[in-house]
């Protein structure tokens, strides 16, 4: 029962070993290398979407599925990939509009870029950031590029936040007719909910474990004074969580290891454990809640019940949004690639012949070039 506020319209999955965003480009990198495009996918306004760009988006779809079902057989995940590609343009030319809006709002996510950086550095167990833009690069991407795309990423969160999570109100009473009528959900076995805050000790010598204790030890005695949870997960914790400020969801018992099931179960909601060594190095763990068993009560669940009506509600709020985005802007799709939500009365890219003249001239700021016949 993981607590997510956004919805991500490009996942970020992890890629080569290492806890890194997949890269899917948007277009500007092929212009800013001065590279020919000769293959346009779609228009969003004065931007483009070519065909290297769809492409290197569809492997990052089949990582991130292959990343989401670990344990499928290659039949499903063959279907998983299938269905989501039907959405893939769709989602780029969303982000795209995204993007701009976030520009024309003003939006800055600078220092959450630095902060989103950091702790992709952390997760990799990297000790410099030069470290991280070397592991970057060693996987064939420009760090510039890399650097974008997480700062487009956060725009579109921005933005979502902004405009469409900011325009939902769920109130008590809607709360408690979600409560009655599905109180059959909330009838559960003894439950915990945890947040855990990590680092680890992987390759490292014993006068180094040492030290990653003494700093766990510090982490903790931080909490137990007021520092918050979440944010010191965000900032210092190593392990896969920390973006979601150590968010691990809810566990019946034997679901843990039983080191960490014998700490927690005997905790109320709020408590923290004491610094618990593993194999792998060090983790605080923070009780979220404890849910005895039986049917739960609404005071229990509302933030849980609060949390399903806004997921509910956020795509098609969203949906709604990105066509008031679409009406707004000039979208047109090379035929053969589908926009599954184009608007009524979208265009479609019209291939034509390139004379001289038009080769010729200088493109203004804004201008795009018309694509070549039959390289669309």
């Amino acid at each position: 029962m993981k607590n997510r506020r956004f919805v991500l319209l490009a996942s970020l999955a992890a890629g080569a070993g290492l806890f890194l965003p997949a890269f899917t480009a948007l277009g500007q990198s092929s212009q800013s290398k001065g590279v020919l495009i000769e293959q346009i996918v779609a228009r969003v306004n004065n931007e483009i979407i070519t065909l290297s760009d769809y492409q290197k988006a569809a492997q990052g779809l089949e990582q991130e599925v292959q990343q989401d079902c670990q344990n499928c057989t290659p039949d499903r995940i063959q279907s998983l990939l299938k269905d989501r590609q039907k959405n893939l343009l769709r989602d780029m030319i969303d982000q795209q509009l995204l993007i701009e809006r976030a520009k024309d709002m003003g939006v800055s996510v600078e220092t959450d870029l630095v902060k989103r950086l950091d702790q992709v550095r952390k997760q990799n167990n990297l000790a410099t950031m030069d470290d991280l833009e070397k592991a970057v690069e060693s996987q064939g991407v420009v760090w510039e590029d890399y650097k974008n795309q997480l700062r487009n990423g956060l725009l579109t969160q921005e933005v979502i936040r902004k405009e469409v999570g900011g325009r939902m109100d769920i109130g008590s009473d809607e709360v408690k007719q979600y409560y009655e009528a599905h109180k059959q959900d909330f009838n559960r076995p003894e439950q915990v909910a945890l947040a855990e805050l990590s680092l680890s000790t992987e390759g490292k010598s014993p006068e180094e474990i040492a030290a990653v204790r003494t700093k766990a030890e510090d982490l903790r005695n931080r909490i137990v004074k007021g520092d918050d949870f979440a944010e010191l997960a965000k900032r210092y914790s190593q392990g896969s969580t920390a973006q979601d400020g150590g968010d691990l969801g809810t566990y019946e018992r034997g679901q843990l290891a039983p080191q960490l099931e014998e700490a927690v179960f005997k905790m109320d909601k709020g408590q923290v454990t004491d610094v618990i060594q593993t194999k792998t190095g060090f983790e605080i763990l923070k009780v979220l809640d404890h849910y005895q068993a039986g049917l739960q009560p609404l005071d229990k669940v509302s933030g849980e019940i609060t949390d399903r009506l806004y997921r509910q509600k956020m795509e098609p709020a969203m949906r709604d949004y990105l066509a008031e985005l679409r009406e707004e802007s000039y979208v047109q799709v090379k035929p053969g690639f589908t926009d599954t939500a184009a608007v009524a009365g979208a265009t479609v890219i019209q291939e034509v012949a390139p004379t001289p003249d038009a080769q010729g001239k200088k493109k203004g700021k804004k201008k795009l070039p018309l694509p070549k016949a039959g390289g669309l």
